[in-house]
């Protein structure tokens, strides 16, 4: 089987999100009705760590064992990748001890080159630039409580991080409208975006940006890697805040998302996160459901 990883939400066509999305249904039942299910017997999951993660290594693991494999929890600065060898050294020796490697990392980059020279399927668990399985978990959520995405309009509520480029991704293939507001000076990098730009809109006032909104999504103001930018970045998103004014504005019926963890005060007023709206715990657990389908999906295909 030609070996096919997953790096960022364009690796995967419509059609092959229509089947995952079937297969998490069917898995997410499974779990909820204690069937054991174990198609990865004897499979063995690395998840290397550049990146701390409470979702990430727990939905991995959880959910490799779940599906009855192994997973191995690999932190750089505890492995000789954090001593200096090459990543491509890494990536060979690595991929013929295991069958599928999972890497939470900084720059892209590294996990393309990782990914070049590995024999079996890598996932992206969260670089600087794309954070495909955490979007693939939104849209599964959005389904699961409105049916259909296609034709529907998402707001994003923030900078432009790895969670938007995945959005921006998914709106592409999936067929949805995509509102954005980012504070001035956090804008779209458009060499990480497509050449055509029809299937989103900028929005300076992050209020506007909400009118009409089927989803209304965010993250924290200061990720992972720019915590030394987080006093100008209070300062600057000041008015990015997801409030009960700006919800007023979307469908009656919107949903309000987050990748977790959530800062209340500063991103979103507690009101909202933990008000009738929000999906956030479902959205998290499901990280663990459509891991599990990808899983299944790159070790063993179609099932």
């Amino acid at each position: 089987m030609t070996i096919k990883h997953y790096l960022q939400f364009s690796d995967f066509s419509l059609a092959e999100y229509e089947y995952l999305i079937e297969r998490a249904r069917i898995i997410k039942r499974k779990f909820k009705n204690y069937e054991t299910y174990h198609p990865l017997l004897d499979r063995t999951l690395v998840m290397v760590f550049e990146k701390s993660s409470t979702r990430t290594r727990l939905s991995f693991e959880a959910g490799m064992a779940q599906l009855g494999g192994t997973a191995i929890y690999l932190n750089t600065r505890d492995s000789q990748l954090g001593r200096g060898e090459p990543i491509e050294d890494a990536a060979q020796v690595m991929s013929r001890m295991c069958d599928v490697i999972m890497v939470r990392t900084f720059g892209h980059e590294i996990i393309e080159r990782f990914a070049a020279s590995s024999r079996v399927p890598v996932i992206n668990g969260l670089t600087n630039e794309h954070h495909p399985c955490q979007v693939l978990a939104d849209v599964f959520t959005f389904i699961e409580h409105r049916q259909a995405i296609r034709g529907k309009t998402v707001t994003w509520i923030g900078d432009a991080n790895n969670m938007l480029y995945s959005w921006l991704q998914a709106a592409r293939i999936f067929g949805f409208h995509l509102n954005i507001s980012t504070p001035k000076g956090y804008d779209i990098n458009y060499d990480l975006v497509s050449s055509d730009h029809s299937y989103f809109t900028l929005f300076d006032d992050p209020a506007k940006a909400c009118e009409g909104a089927h989803l209304v999504t965010t993250d924290v103001w200061t990720s992972m890697g720019f915590e030394e930018e987080n006093a100008a970045r209070l300062k600057a998103f000041d008015g990015w805040c997801v409030d009960a004014e700006k919800m007023s504005r979307a469908a009656p019926d919107a949903l309000f998302m987050h990748c977790l963890p959530a800062h209340r005060g500063e991103e979103v007023t507690s009101e909202v996160i933990d008000g009738p709206q929000s999906v956030v715990w479902e959205e998290a657990e499901n990280r663990l459901h459509v891991q599990k389908a990808l899983l299944e999906y790159l070790v063993l295909d179609r099932v």
